[in-house]
């Protein structure tokens, strides 16, 4: 009877389906699911670059467990890590080389493949020009495919016309540096965090993108004895402002405003470190004179910080024996990002606040090897942070590789936003995607969708059935993370192994292998440029040579030695066999002219599409701790699915009652480029009257369909972050409409009760 019972019940099912089982590496493990062999390897996803071990059974990866002795996670994970072996084997994986034939995509051998693009590349060149091919690749390839595919692209295809996805989230954070230092390459550590008496987070919202930096936070009490003062700089309430200390909502994109006031406040106090200005930086006596345009009654006008409050700070800032600041999107993705971060650098620079344990100016990388393109991958730079301008770095470059000087580029070529304004033009003909999927992630997606159908050939080359390999008349399958082994490199600059755990899937093939063999079909240009290469370390192994005395000096490394580190950190050498926590220590030179940083001053500007009567809101994206990027992969597992499973726009209580909505029901967003229907609402205070807040990775919900075509003039990175918007309910379909004056207090005009001020706004308004 009992067991007819527990048969009816299923109870004996269920727990054979729950048993657990004795393992030796990681305890209890589900018996269902117990790894053959764990495979020590690093995370896919973001730019924290964490440490894993991948359980591997009959040739599928089935588990994931943070690896403990790594330093940057120590065996913790986040959830997309967790989870991250069961996109592996997802439905939507390609499954080889494919040709589209009457609306459909048929598999057909590599072989065809290579040569329907090679042909139509081909043919595209000789009709319109060698720059009529273009190719946009992404964050997150291997830094030995990075530098592969690269190579490639310049020297053998012979377009410069290339660019990655990095431009849409780190291209700011590149030029700022290279403004202030004359060159990439982030100057701190995760240990700083650890380190740091005053902690600002500026547009990072690291609770939700980059969680096991907290753990680093959480080490600061252990380490100091004390816990850190936390200044969290957000329009929005992120769940990372539950950790401040000091929280200044600031008004969207005023952060270079707040950053020049507080630096106005250090001088005109006597709080600067003068000894390290004197003797580690240049051009302080300039910039002390544009500096005092930002008064602090000025800046909290602008910013709507009290000026109690930004005294408060900037002493804190000054006061700490060591202070940094961090960044991420929020700053980045702003048509005036790149001088954000040389601001942001200002202020580390006139507190001492460089090349210290917890002191340092730091960005925080969005994907797993934004750094290893950075560096390697050839878009915005020669490989090495070489200079295309530069006579000296083009010969070096040619010598070391064995390539004529006249093949390397003399000067960059279109950017992301730049070819798709190409393709718009009619100059550019063919675009060949890697790892990227734009028809989620560019901004003003109807423009985008408009040029792509002007293309004679779209390439796809992906791991996944994306929006954009949708559309694409040829695709590339390749593998993906644990099915192909070589580097990435963290946000620290620390460069981690990653492994090959399983069997590429069905006939797909590395993005290494990809190009290796498409240079094939291209005469001479596999013999130039790859010969004998057959393996990833065959590129890495030419990479370190072309690092080699460069900033981001790799020599040092071999894959043996990152392993029994758990990662290098940039430069390694002779002098530093065993990596670099920290750049622009003393004695330690920059890149520019003077060998020293400089400081820079920028003008705040106000928002170019400010709110008016027709869209009188502002629209803030962003990300979510469950889901990443377009969801090509988090897409495809069911608890990331469950927990996010579609976009959300979040509503304050009072535009919430003028909309007569409440949290469940569903409005319309549309802005002068188009309207997204059918979002869920979410009544809450962490959004500000007047502003409202949407995750950008749904295609369902396709949030870019609203955001504008601004993109920052030195990085070409867009901005993301402010675009004026409407908000359509059911029971109020026009929309919230605002009087002039509500319409001058949104943008901050308020508190000067200057006439003349909101007369102006007012009358802009009308011209717009």
């Amino acid at each position: 009877m009992i067991k007819k019972i527990k048969d009816f019940l299923g109870l004996d099912i269920k727990e054979e389906k729950y048993a657990l089982v004795d393992d030796p590496f990681f305890g209890k493990v589900a018996k269902e699911k117990a790894p053959d062999k764990w495979v020590r390897s690093t995370c896919g996803y973001c730019g924290v670059g964490c440490g894993l071990y991948i359980g591997v059974k009959n040739g599928d990866p089935v588990y994931v467990k943070g690896d403990p002795d790594h330093p940057v996670n120590r065996g913790t994970l986040c959830p997309k890590g967790l989870s991250e072996h069961e996109m592996v084997r997802a439905p939507t994986r390609l499954p080889g080389a494919m040709v589209k034939r009457n609306g459909a995509f048929e598999q057909v051998g590599w072989d065809e493949a290579f040569k329907t693009v090679s042909d139509t590349f081909k043919e595209v060149q000789s009709k319109y020009g060698k720059k009529s091919v273009a190719v946009i690749s992404t964050g997150q390839l291997l830094t030995e495919e990075f530098y592969t595919l690269g190579k490639f692209v310049q020297l053998g295809l012979e377009t410069n016309n290339y660019d990655g996805n990095t431009t849409l989230c780190m291209a700011s954070a590149v030029m700022g540096y290279k403004q202030s230092f004359g060159s990439d390459g982030p100057p701190g550590c995760y240990d700083d965090f650890s380190r740091a008496e005053v902690i600002m987070l500026i547009g990072a919202n690291i609770a939700d993108n980059h969680p096991i930096l907290k753990l680093h936070i959480a080490r600061n009490s252990q380490i100091r004895g004390k816990k850190p003062t936390i200044v969290v700089v957000d329009p929005r309430h992120s769940k990372t402002a539950n950790m401040a200390d000091i929280y200044l909502p600031i008004k969207p994109r005023t952060d270079l405003a707040l950053i020049n006031g507080l630096c106005y406040i250090i001088h005109e106090q006597g709080w600067m470190d003068e000894k390290f200005i004197n003797e580690r930086t240049a051009g302080y006596r300039e910039f002390i004179k544009e500096i005092r345009k930002y008064p602090p009654q000025e800046v909290a006008h602008i910013t709507g910080i009290e000026v109690k409050t930004l005294y408060e700070v900037a002493r804190l800032y000054a006061g700490a024996e060591a202070a940094m600041s961090a960044w991420t999107m929020g700053v980045n993705q702003s048509a005036q990002g790149t001088d954000t971060v040389s601001a942001i650098v200002n202020l580390a620079l006139m507190t001492g606040n460089l090349g210290k344990p917890g002191g340092s100016p730091m960005s925080i990388t969005g994907q797993c090897n934004a750094m290893g393109t950075r560096e390697s991958g050839f878009t915005s730079s020669i490989p090495g942070y070489r200079n295309f301008a530069s006579e000296t770095d083009r010969r070096e470059y040619a010598q070391i590789v064995g390539v004529p000087e006249e093949l390397v580029p003399t000067a960059r070529g279109y950017a992301y936003p730049q070819i798709i304004e190409g393709i718009e033009k009619g100059e550019i003909k063919a675009l060949w995607v890697v790892a990227t999927n734009p028809l989620v992630s560019f901004p003003d997606q109807p423009r985008l969708r408009k040029a792509l159908k002007k293309l004679e050939m779209l390439v796809v080359q992906d791991s996944f059935l994306s929006d954009t390999a949708e559309l694409a008349d040829v695709l590339f399958g390749a593998a993906t993370w644990s099915e192909k082994r070589g580097t990435y490199t963290n946000s620290e600059r620390r460069c981690n192994l990653a492994k090959k755990s399983v069997p590429n899937y069905k006939d797909s093939k590395s993005d290494f292998e990809i190009v290796v063999e498409f240079s094939k079909y291209f005469e001479g240009k596999y013999e130039l440029l790859f010969n004998g290469w057959t393996k990833p370390e065959d590129a890495f192994e030419e990479w370190k040579k072309v690092s080699k005395g460069r900033l981001c000096d790799y020599s040092g490394m071999s894959y043996e030695k990152i392993e029994k580190l758990g990662g290098i950190q940039w430069p390694c050498n002779d002098e530093h066999p065993e990596g670099t926590p920290r750049l622009y220590y003393e004695g330690m030179k920059t890149s520019n002219e003077e060998g020293k940083p400089r400081f820079l001053f920028s003008e705040w500007e106000p928002l170019p599409e400010n709110v008016c009567t027709a869209f009188p809101l502002i629209l803030n994206t962003g990300r979510t701790v469950e889901q990443f990027h377009t969801r090509t992969k988090t897409g495809t597992i069911k608890i990331l699915e469950d927990l996010a499973p579609e976009a959300w726009v979040e509503l304050s209580p009072a535009d919430a009652k003028k909309l007569q909505v409440q949290s469940g029901d569903r409005i319309a967003l549309s802005s002068a480029r188009g309207r997204v229907e059918n979002v869920v609402v979410r009544v809450t205070e962490v959004v500000r009257e007047g502003s409202v807040f949407v995750p950008f990775h749904f295609n369902t919900q396709l949030v870019n369909t609203l955001t504008q075509s601004l993109f920052d003039p030195k990085s070409f990175e867009p901005n993301y972050k402010q675009t004026a918007i409407q908000l359509h309910s059911e029971k109020v379909p026009e929309g919230i409409r605002l009087e002039e004056r509500e319409i001058a207090g949104a943008l901050g005009y308020e508190k000067s009760g200057s006439e003349r001020e909101m007369a102006a706004v007012i009358q802009k308004d009308g011209e717009s």
